[in-house]
C-alpha cells in the first residue's frame, strides 16, 4: 500500500516494455488484452488513492527514500489523483474505440499508448518541476507517433508543424528552468514556493521573467491565445482513439498553471504575488473568442469539436484567473465534463465520417447514414452538453463558473464571453448536426452498422454527462475540496517537505 503512488507511472511503462516483448508483440489481440489490463489496473489503483485521498491527507512518495528537495518525489493530493483517474477513463474509452480496427494502422500503437499514459501520469503526481517537464517530453514523444499513426499526408504535416511548436516550447521550458534554478535554487516546486518569498529584491525580476516563460510553455500546451493556432488542425487530422486521448493533453497545460501559479507564485508570494493574473483575463476572454469564431467557420465536425475544444481552454482559464477557492471548484468540474465529452465528440466524428463515406464528417450533403439514430442521438447528447445547454453536465459547469466571478467587472467580461460563445456554438453546431443527419441525397448509402465496441466506446465516454448532473453534489463537494487543499499548499508548503510528515484535513 505504501508503493500505490508509484503504480500509476509504473503500470503503463510495464505494460509497454511487454507489448515490445514477443510472443505478446507478435499477435495484436495479445497486445489489446495487455493494454486493457494495465487501463484497468490504472483506474483501480487511482479509485484507491481517491478513497484515501478522502481523509483529507496527501501522500508524498520519495523515490529511492531520497528526501526532499534533492529528491524525486511524487505528490498525491485530491488535485493529482482526480487527473490521474479521468486519464484513466478517458483511455479506456479510446482504448475500446480502437479495437474495432483502429489500431490496425500502424505498428507500435499500443505501447506508444500506454507510454503517453504514463507520461501524462507523471506530469500529474510529479512534485518537481524539472521532472514535469521530463514527463512532459515522454507525452509528447508517444504523442508525435500516434499523431502519424496510419499515415497520410495530412497527418504528416499536422505532426511536423506539432513536432516544431512543441520543440520551442520545450526549450523555452529549459530556460525557464534554469532561470528559476538560477534565483532560487531549488526546482522542487513546495521548497520554491517557500524560497520565492523571501527572495531578495535584485533577482525578483529574473524570477518574474521565468514564472512568464512557464506561463508561455503551458499555454502553449493547453491552447491559449495566442498559441492555440496549432491545435485544430493536429486534433482534426489525428485518427479518432487518438484524438480523443489528446482530449486531456489542453488539461495538462491548465492542471499545471494551476499547480505552479497557485503554490509558488500566489497570494503568499511576496512581491511576485498573483504574477499572471494581469496576463491570464485577456488570454481567457480571447481564447474564448478565439475558439468561438472558429467553431463558427468550421467545415467539418472534427474542426468544430476542436475549436471547442479551444472555447473549454478559455472557460477554464477564466476560472483560473478568477483565482478563487469558488473559482477552481467550477473549473475542475467543468474540465472533467469537457474532457470525457469531448473525447467522446472525436469518437463520434470518426463513426460519422465512415458511416458517410467520400463525404466524411464534412458538412455537405451525403447519403443518409445506417446507423443515423444511435449516432444522432450521441450528436445530440454531446452537443448539448458541450455547448452548455441544460439539463447537462456543461450547463452546470459554467453555471458554476459564471457564479464564481466576483466584481462588475469580472461579471461583465466572464458572463458576457462565456454566454456569448455558447449561443455562437449552439448556432455552429445547428449548422452542422443538420446537414450531417437531415441534408441528405435520395441515394441509399450501402448498408454499414458501426461496429459495436465503437458505438459503446462513444456512449460510455458521454455517460459522463448525465452521470455528472445525477452525481454534481459529491463531484463538486470534492473538487472544492481539491481546490481547498491545492490553496492550502499555497499557503503551507511546508507540509510537503520532510520536516512534516504528513498533510491533515484543510477543513
Amino acid at each position: 500500500m505504501d508503493h500505490l503512488p508509484i503504480l500509476p507511472i509504473l503500470i503503463p511503462m510495464l505494460a509497454a516494455v511487454l507489448m515490445l516483448l514477443p510472443p505478446v508483440a507478435n499477435t495484436l489481440e495479445r497486445q489489446r488484452v495487455v493494454a486493457f489490463v494495465a487501463l484497468l489496473g490504472l483506474v483501480g489503483v487511482a479509485i484507491e488513492l481517491l478513497i484515501i485521498s478522502l481523509s483529507g491527507s496527501i501522500q508524498v512518495y520519495q523515490l529511492g527514500n531520497w528526501q526532499a528537495p534533492y529528491g524525486i518525489v511524487l505528490v498525491v493530493d485530491r488535485l493529482a489523483i482526480l487527473m490521474v483517474l479521468l486519464t484513466g477513463v478517458l483511455a479506456l474509452g479510446a482504448l475500446l474505440y480502437s479495437t474495432a480496427g483502429d489500431d490496425r494502422g500502424g505498428v507500435f500503437f499500443y505501447p506508444l499508448f500506454m507510454l503517453q499514459v504514463m507520461g501524462i501520469s507523471g506530469a500529474f503526481f510529479t512534485g518537481d518541476i524539472f521532472n514535469l517537464f521530463v514527463f512532459f517530453e515522454v507525452l509528447l514523444l508517444a504523442s508525435y507517433a500516434l499523431l502519424i499513426h496510419a499515415g497520410g499526408k495530412q497527418k504528416t504535416q499536422a505532426s511536423l508543424h506539432y513536432l516544431i511548436l512543441n520543440l520551442i516550447g520545450s526549450s523555452l521550458f529549459l530556460f525557464a528552468l534554469g532561470i528559476l534554478y538560477g534565483t532560487l535554487g531549488t526546482l522542487n516546486i513546495a521548497d520554491m514556493a517557500l524560497k520565492v518569498r523571501e527572495l531578495p529584491e535584485a533577482e525578483q525580476q529574473l524570477a518574474r521573467i521565468g514564472g512568464l516563460l512557464l506561463l508561455i510553455v503551458f499555454g502553449l500546451k493547453s491552447a491559449m491565445f495566442p498559441l492555440h493556432f496549432w491545435l485544430t488542425k493536429t486534433y482534426s487530422s489525428a485518427s479518432a482513439p487518438v484524438a480523443a486521448l489528446f482530449a486531456i493533453m489542453t488539461k495538462v497545460g491548465i492542471y499545471s498553471i494551476w499547480r505552479i501559479h497557485t503554490v509558488v507564485f500566489g497570494h503568499h508570494a511576496g512581491e511576485l504575488a498573483n504574477l499572471i493574473q494581469p496576463w491570464l483575463w485577456p488570454a481567457a476572454i480571447l481564447t474564448i473568442s478565439a475558439g468561438t469564431l472558429g467553431a463558427l467557420a468550421s467545415q467539418s465536425l472534427r474542426q468544430l469539436v476542436s475549436n471547442l475544444v479551444i472555447v473549454s481552454v478559455g472557460t477554464m482559464l477564466s476560472a483560473v484567473a478568477i483565482n478563487t477557492v469558488q473559482a477552481t471548484t467550477a473549473g475542475l468540474y467543468y474540465l472533467i465534463h469537457s474532457t470525457l465529452v469531448t473525447g467522446a465528440l472525436f469518437l463520434l466524428a470518426d463513426a460519422i465520417a465512415e458511416q458517410r463515406g467520400k463525404a466524411s464528417d464534412r458538412f455537405v450533403r451525403a447519403r443518409r447514414m445506417t446507423s443515423s439514430l444511435p449516432l444522432g442521438i450521441a450528436f445530440a447528447i454531446g452537443i448539448l452538453s458541450m455547448t452548455g445547454l441544460p439539463p447537462f453536465s456543461g450547463f452546470v459547469g459554467k453555471v458554476l463558473v459564471l457564479q464564481s466571478s466576483v466584481g462588475a467587472a469580472q461579471m461583465a467580461w466572464v458572463w458576457g464571453a462565456v454566454l456569448i460563445a455558447s449561443l455562437m456554438s449552439v448556432i455552429a453546431a445547428s449548422r452542422g448536426g443538420s446537414t450531417l443527419f437531415w441534408r441528405i441525397s435520395s441515394e441509399t448509402n450501402e448498408k454499414k452498422i458501426i461496429a459495436k465496441p465503437k458505438l459503446f466506446a462513444i456512449y460510455f465516454l458521454l455517460s459522463a454527462s448525465p452521470l455528472l448532473v445525477i452525481f454534481g453534489g459529491q463531484v463538486s463537494d470534492f473538487t472544492s475540496q481539491a481546490a481547498l487543499q491545492l490553496y492550502q499548499l499555497g499557503v503551507q508548503p511546508e507540509l510537503l517537505l520532510p520536516t512534516t510528515p504528513s498533510l491533515g484535513s484543510p477543513e
